[in-house]
């Protein structure tokens, strides 16, 4: 075991006035498994690089151990090589049996090393890599996002193996991963980094107790601070007033030189008195300001549904899904029902369709055609869809690749509001700065947030959510929780996160060769 030191760390990105970190000092153990999480945008990602020495920084970072960094980069052209070639590039030295051990944990067969990496499945994809960040020996681990576009399955087997390891450092945003694989978390608050032993949801219980008890002594503080800004107003006032005492005398009568020479002279004592204390009232409230606690504050967002006159709003009859041209149907003989009051979540591995059935889905409402770009068309090769007449559906896409240009072209194109959606975005934690930037520097979880704030403020009977929480912090989860729990909107949607399901859902419709309808747990 050693230990790694932050001292003072001080960095900002090359022409901006804003510093990620400003001295900021904390340290870890290298054995531990340590969840890091915070706000999109504050740094949790860059901190992983300055780690591994990508950035120029100020301050120190020690403690003689050597980082390893997972997702290794995979160019275009390398997509066609096979797992086992790129495995000696991601990590040079690496020994293949080891890897291989490493697959047998995820319940991966060796055999995916020897495909082209382009042909493997997104799960299959992060387990290989995660094969040969592991297969070393020594290396403090950084683990980036690992469970992003996994399916269910995918991400129970990912659990499952980080919950046997440790000496790392796994940023995430999914509550139930983080409580069964760390065994202590950092945060990065908004004005404060804080390191905690246990899981994800000890520090959250710990940090509700803590808010708690800060927002009664915020209380007590503004009081105070609102008094002494009273006081120092009060005191101006009085100096005001005494240099009046001085206008309206006479210099030319001999019988006003002495008067106002008293007055002058009282008004110059009183003056220096009133500085001092206006001194010492300003440093008291700046005293009084730096005992507000670091709280995060979880904005209420809104939503505005609108009521269909029908009950029912989609319902499945023992569809098929083709693509044209395809040999064998996406998935066969699915039926559901989706009412005004459900929630629904598409389930199964990835691949079995959960996307197609929205895209189909939207196509029958009149939103389009699912044939997009090169791919071929989609359609009901058995059975029926039926959508309620004038359904209005509010679409957030798990594709942010095409968002160009900056907030305010958005928002003409979907004839939104800017002010409104840029408020939304401020309670999305979205920093203010991004407004004028285009949306192609955003990071990802900005992105995301950008198409969940044009659905919130898209009314509509239906909202059809395809993986809308990739990338997006946990605090903005929540958030988004609490809006779907007040407003129960109707909603269908693709999203992995157990915990946000069990929280909002009412029901699952489960996709693939035995399809299924049931209800969620803990059914709110």
């Amino acid at each position: 075991m050693s230990q790694i030191s932050v001292k003072n760390l001080t960095f900002s990105y090359e022409g901006s006035a804003d510093a990620v970190f400003e001295n900021v000092s904390f340290s870890v153990d290298t054995d531990w498994k340590l969840g890091f999480v915070g706000r999109n945008g504050k740094g949790k990602t860059t901190f992983l690089r300055l780690l591994m020495g990508q950035y120029t920084y100020s301050g120190s970072i020690t403690g003689g151990t050597a980082f390893d960094y997972f997702p290794y980069p995979v160019s275009p052209e390398e997509l066609k090589e096979a797992g086992a070639q790129l495995a000696d590039r991601w990590k040079p030295g690496c020994e293949q049996w080891r890897v291989i051990c490493e697959l047998n944990l995820l319940g991966v067969d060796a055999e995916v090393l020897y495909r082209p990496f382009g042909t493997l499945s997104f799960g299959e994809r992060t387990k290989v890599m995660l094969a040969v960040l592991f297969s070393g020996e020594n290396d403090f681990l950084l683990i980036d996002e690992p469970t992003n576009h996994l399916d269910q399955m995918s991400r129970e087997s990912v659990k499952d193996y980080l919950a046997g390891k440790k000496g790392f450092i796994l940023v995430s945003h999914e509550r139930a991963l983080l409580d069964a694989c760390v065994d202590h978390i950092l945060v990065l608050n908004r004005h404060s980094i804080e390191v905690q032993s246990g899981n994800f949801s000890s520090w959250e219980e710990n940090k509700r107790r803590k808010d708690e008890s800060a927002r009664k002594e915020n209380a007590k503080h503004l009081r105070e601070i609102s008094r002494l800004r009273q006081a120092s107003a009060k005191s101006r006032t009085w100096a005001d007033r005494n240099e009046g005492t001085k206008i309206g005398f006479d210099p030319v009568e001999e019988h006003d030189r002495p008067t106002r020479a008293y007055i002058g002279g009282k008004t110059k004592k009183m003056n220096s008195r009133i500085r001092q204390m206006r001194g010492r009232i300003e440093k008291e409230i700046q005293e009084k300001e730096g005992l507000l606690q670091d709280i995060e504050m979880v904005a209420d967002l809104k939503v505005m549904p609108l009521e269909h006159h029908k009950k029912t709003l989609v319902r499945a009859e023992h569809i098929s899904l083709r693509y044209g041209g395809a040999e064998k149907p996406v998935f066969e003989d699915l039926s559901f029902e989706l009412c005004r009051d459900d929630r629904l979540f598409l389930r199964g591995v990835n691949g079995c369709g959960k996307s197609s059935l929205l895209k189909a889905l939207l196509c029958q409402a009149g939103y389009g055609s699912p044939a997009q770009g090169d791919n071929p068309e989609l359609f009901i090769e058995k059975g029926s869809l039926y959508t309620a007449p004038g359904l209005v559906i509010s679409y957030v896409s798990q594709d942010t690749s095409f968002l160009k240009g900056n907030i305010r072209d958005f928002c003409r194109k979907r004839g939104l509001d800017e002010s409104l959606f840029c408020a939304v975005l401020r309670q999305l934690d979205l920093d203010r700065m991004q407004f004028g930037k285009n949306m192609e520097t955003y990071s990802e979880g900005q992105k995301k947030k950008v198409l969940i704030a044009a659905g919130i403020l898209t009314p509509a009977h239906l909202y059809i959510w395809d993986e809308p929480l990739n990338y997006i912090d946990v605090f903005s989860r929540m958030q988004i929780e609490q809006l779907i729990l007040r407003y129960r909107p109707a909603m269908l949607a693709v999203e992995h996160d157990e915990r946000f399901q069990e929280t909002v859902g009412t029901g699952f419709v489960d996709i693939g060769s035995a399809a299924s309808v049931g209800e969620c747990r803990g059914m709110p």
